[in-house]
């Protein structure tokens, strides 16, 4: 790959990539069905009677950021359990006051299933996690027929949904198409693609994205301080920072799976910056090597580069960094895919968030 514009090095230039002897098969990347991506596909489900504590190990032991979960009382799906439901059900656990001032609200505010949960924290008995499914009303359960078009689904993602079940007409799961499955699937086949290929050597800066406002915690502040901050404005990341504003790091959802393991409720209340720490040398243990994530890039980088990076780390976001490696921006996957999105005529409209920096259509 060029390092450049994160192409093939003898396809890095748009003019060259259409000479004769240089050129792949092509296709149109909108027309491609969504089941093409999900075939053999190994799918996890839980059951919704399961406790939430087992629900978390499931989502471990498959190394999944989410799962559908099933109730074989109304032989129904019921929602996706992943890892910002675990946030805000262990901030719910952890912080009794914000419990009691749930409960003080209406039942107009709060859904049955929600009061139950809340009970059932309260009393520190097992919560089943069907009750727990999509409780931080971030990934809803969405479905899409097999033979849906990528292009329909990368304009939902575009707008900010992380995940989607193939679902055939007999109510089969044929399994879950993912926004890291469906950006590995374009940058792996990028070459095919000429409409995504020519994206990839135009900078963060000529495409305007790239820069917006960034919520951060300080390195010495506490865990359980940055995940309250990352649920009350419905983050997937944050920034973690010195007193500079020079990034050291980020905290995502994904690492409270550290937290739940062995039930090391302790971390939470470690500074950000031995958290980070103690994520990297965990995350180095497990890949058999030492592991640093690379998880910056700036407004001059390509697209492709970034895209690179995306998928080179696992990462779901990289963050835009400055001369001074002052965080300023973030381009996650949902920008990626917008990006693709409109580049085929869609217009997806992403949610305005520091988690996101498309801008939204007047």
């Amino acid at each position: 790959m060029d390092p450049v514009t994160g192409l093939p090095k003898s396809r890095r230039s748009t003019t060259d990539s259409h000479r004769e002897g240089l050129t792949t098969e092509t296709h149109d990347w909108t027309l491609v069905k969504a089941t093409e991506l999900v075939e053999d596909q190994k799918i996890i489900i839980i059951d919704g009677d399961t406790a939430i504590e087992a629900a978390c190990d499931t989502l471990i032991k498959n190394n999944v950021s989410s799962a559908p979960v099933y109730d074989n009382k109304t032989k129904t799906y019921v929602g996706m359990f992943d890892w910002a439901d675990v946030m805000t059900y262990l901030l719910i656990v952890l912080k009794k006051k914000d419990i009691l001032e749930q409960q003080r609200k209406s039942d107009e505010e709060l859904t049955s299933e929600f009061n139950d949960l809340l009970k059932l924290a309260i009393q520190s008995q097992p919560v089943p996690v069907k009750l727990a499914s999509d409780i931080s009303n971030r990934n809803p359960f969405y479905s899409v027929f097999p033979e849906t078009s990528l292009l329909q689904v990368v304009e939902l993602f575009g707008s900010g949904t992380h995940r989607v079940s193939v679902v055939d007409a007999d109510g089969y799961m044929k399994g879950i198409l993912t926004q890291s499955r469906v950006i590995n699937y374009l940058y792996n086949n990028v070459t095919k693609f000429p409409q995504i290929e020519e994206l990839f050597p135009k900078s963060l800066h000529e495409l305007n994205i790239g820069k917006s406002t960034i919520i951060s915690a300080q390195a010495d502040s506490f865990v359980i301080e940055a995940l309250t901050m990352m649920n009350k404005n419905s983050l997937s990341s944050i920034a973690i920072v010195d007193a500079d504003g020079v990034l050291l790091g980020n905290i995502s959802m994904t690492d409270v799976k550290y937290i739940l393991r062995s039930y090391s409720h302790s971390l939470m209340w470690k500074t950000c910056q031995q958290f980070v720490g103690h994520v990297r040398s965990r995350q180095g243990l497990e890949d058999g090597q030492d592991k640093y994530p690379v998880f910056d890039v700036r407004l001059t980088s390509t697209v492709g580069h970034t895209i690179a990076k995306l998928v080179a780390t696992k990462a779901h976001r990289v963050w835009v960094v400055d001369e001074r490696l002052r965080a300023i921006g973030i381009i996650s996957l949902t920008d990626v895919l917008c990006l693709f999105a409109r580049s085929a005529g869609a217009n997806p409209k992403p949610k305005r968030s520091s988690s996101s920096s498309i801008p939204t259509d007047p």
